[in-house]
């Protein structure tokens, strides 16, 4: 009979620390979602955890040390979910950016839990340099993502008149916009609208690339 392979002390610690960190990072953004950024405590995130206070001061020293390690896997994710897509995309520009956009509206990053908590985030930025700095990083990686597979199709399709830059910047904005909307309207706003807006969007400047006809979130 093969033996088994025990885990080192050392790595089985080193796995439960880990486990007890995204623990309290999802009990975080669960509490933000929730409750708004002031009214987030380190007590209330220890609760909702169901872990011991202590033992939030044990893993972070303080609410901001937190608050950083939670804007930081919130935008790994994002940055994860969009890279991903475009990994995956079929070979074609047009196919990349289409993944692109349709990575903004992926259910583990576009659901109204999370889009509070980038918001309460943004919110913070402009008086937090740590956070501006996270959130600018972020946003200038897609941005320049979408910027660079706009010039592409522009250069391909020889379209006229264009600006790449306005254009991702013009889909950068209208993603913003959807997600709000998604936020305070969720009723009277869907995932499905919004990918069927940003698709139009796409094809009406890339004509070439997206036939209308074929885009619809009853493709996606």
């Amino acid at each position: 009979m093969p033996q088994q392979r025990l885990k080192s002390p050392a790595k089985s610690r080193s796995a439960s620390k880990e486990l007890r960190r995204q623990q309290l990072i999802k009990s975080t953004i669960d509490s933000i979602a929730k409750r708004g950024f002031a009214d987030t405590t380190l007590a209330n995130v220890a609760d909702g955890a169901g872990l011991s206070r202590g033992i939030v001061n044990f893993h972070f020293k303080s609410k901001d040390m937190l608050l950083v390690e939670t804007l930081e896997h919130v935008a790994e994710e994002y940055r994860s979910a969009w890279n991903r897509a475009l990994a995956a995309a079929e070979p074609g520009t047009a196919q990349a950016l289409q993944a692109l956009v349709l990575a903004d509206f992926e259910p583990a990053v576009c659901n109204r839990k999370k889009i509070a908590v980038w918001y309460a985030f943004y919110a913070e930025a402009k008086s937090r340099p740590t956070y501006l700095k996270l959130c600018g990083a972020m946003d200038t990686a897609h941005f320049e993502a979408c910027r660079s597979l706009c010039a592409d199709l522009i250069e391909e399709g020889k379209y006229e008149g264009l600006d790449a830059t306005l254009i991702a910047r013009s889909i950068e904005a209208m993603t913003d916009g959807f997600w709000l909307d998604l936020l305070i309207a969720p009723g009277a706003f869907s995932r499905e609208t919004a990918i069927d807006a940003a698709l139009l969007y796409v094809a009406r400047v890339f004509p070439r690339h997206f036939p209308l006809a074929s885009h619809s979130s009853s493709d996606t």
